[in-house]
């Protein structure tokens, strides 16, 4: 027997009608917070950040590539990390699309993380991604937006994640931190000092600007195995944690 309510053609026209008002309605104000994101003022960069790339050595204004746009996806994969994170990997997936149109549409897409570049090259030819990555081993970049942390950090507190002030680490109650720890090939405490994360910078007159950035659910929109679910009967229907790296399952 179905466990869903049952209603015929034209009782299910009308309901999705109403449904349809709200949806435009979500579209419109979605699209009143993009334009709010852009209207954000600038933060000028002043630190010379240093990566490691497949070019060799390049600072923040060199992963531009001659636009004058730039997004980072802030990629948990951190120095100790034998694999990236399985939920940063669900969302990677769909970068190889898509950065090649946004390359062409004056934006540039770079995934960075913290673990050194052979490491994440080896990863990306493992996973079939082309999307450009970048290393920042050696620079403050991951500590100054708040994505990484060093241990004693961790057992302390008191850093900002999500606009929000952090509180010393205890060990998850849930299984899914063990879970994407155990796929990076580490323990939770090591695997939780990387953290997801966005940002997105814009070079003018030779002057790179950082002009906004989201964690966290913040990410959800970018992830979009999650608007298809959204969209499915079930939902996201997520009993545990259930991403995989896509050559895992």
């Amino acid at each position: 027997m179905p466990t869903h309510r049952i209603a015929t053609r034209e009782e299910w026209r009308a309901q999705r009608l109403k449904l349809l008002e709200a949806e435009k309605d979500l579209t419109h104000r979605s699209d009143e917070l993009a334009r709010r994101r852009q209207d954000l003022p600038w933060v000028k960069i002043d630190k010379e950040y240093r990566f490691d790339t497949e070019e060799g050595r390049a600072t923040l204004a060199d992963l531009f590539k001659g636009r004058s746009q730039l997004l980072v996806y802030h990629f948990m994969f951190g120095p100790d990390y034998s694999a990236g994170c399985p939920s940063c990997s669900a969302i990677a997936d769909g970068f190889n699309g898509y950065h090649v149109h946004l390359a062409n549409h004056d934006v540039m897409l770079w995934a960075i993380s913290r673990a050194p570049l052979a490491k994440l090259q080896a990863f990306r030819q493992r996973m079939g991604w082309t999307f450009p990555w970048a290393s920042s081993f050696e620079s403050d970049f991951n500590w100054d937006f708040a994505m990484s942390l060093t241990e004693e950090q961790q057992r302390e507190g008191g850093t900002e994640y999500n606009y929000q002030i952090q509180p010393p680490f205890t060990p998850p109650k849930s299984e899914g931190p063990s879970l994407g720890a155990r796929a990076t090939g580490t323990d939770t405490a090591t695997y939780a000092r990387e953290r997801p994360g966005m940002s997105a910078f814009v070079l003018e007159d030779g002057t790179v600007y950082h002009s906004y950035s989201a964690f966290a659910r913040g990410l959800d929109g970018l992830w979009l195995g999650y608007q298809w679910l959204d969209r499915a009967p079930k939902g996201r229907n997520e009993p545990t944690y259930w991403w995989r790296h896509h050559d895992s399952y």
